[in-house]
């Protein structure tokens, strides 16, 4: 008797199961309309990050900086002129930011306005929030100037450290986008 109430039971739970598990749920039209948006969004964001990845790969990109900083911990500067950018294409950068120089206090703002071709070592390495391209360069002077951009794929975001034997390292925050 025990093992024919288990049979029954276990038909019962499997019947019950299907059913459930058939079922469709009914959405309200505003949770639809919910999961649409969420669905647009997604496919947006992954876009989004998509170019990004593929404007890394193409090595044809602009990077607008909006902070400053001497590293380890200068003070943080806003950067409001439109014209500072790194622009990196077929090889070359052109390069046009505010930078700290000098060895001990007080530490002077200087302007690398350069345009250069031999950009030495051009690596890209993908990470798990993004891109690392690193490269340097002597920019006209004895010692070379190493250019660290860490890219961050879903936010469009970046940093760039430059750093120099002689002088602290500064690192800039800034948005990555195409070069036209």
């Amino acid at each position: 008797m025990k093992k024919v109430i288990l049979i029954v039971a276990g038909a019962l739970l499997c019947v019950t199961a299907w059913t459930v598990i058939g079922q469709k749920k009914v959405l309200s039209p505003k949770e639809e309309r919910r999961e649409v948006r969420e669905k647009r969004r997604a496919e947006r964001l992954a876009e989004f990050e998509k170019s990004t990845d593929s404007l890394v790969l193409s090595r044809n990109f602009q990077f607008t900086p909006q902070t400053m900083q001497r590293q380890p911990a200068g003070p943080l500067r806003q950067l409001l002129n439109p014209n500072f950018s790194v622009s990196i294409w077929d090889g070359t950068a052109d390069i046009c930011l505010p930078y700290v120089k000098g060895y001990v206090p007080p530490y002077y703002t200087t302007i690398l306005n350069y345009t250069v071709g031999n950009l030495q070592g051009y690596t890209t390495e993908q990470t798990n929030e993004g891109w690392m391209v690193t490269f340097s360069t002597p920019l006209f002077s004895a010692s070379n100037y190493t250019f660290t951009f860490e890219i961050f794929s879903r936010t469009g975001g970046a940093n760039l450290t430059i750093s120099n034997p002689w002088y602290s390292d500064v690192q800039y925050t800034g948005t990555l986008s195409q070069l036209y």
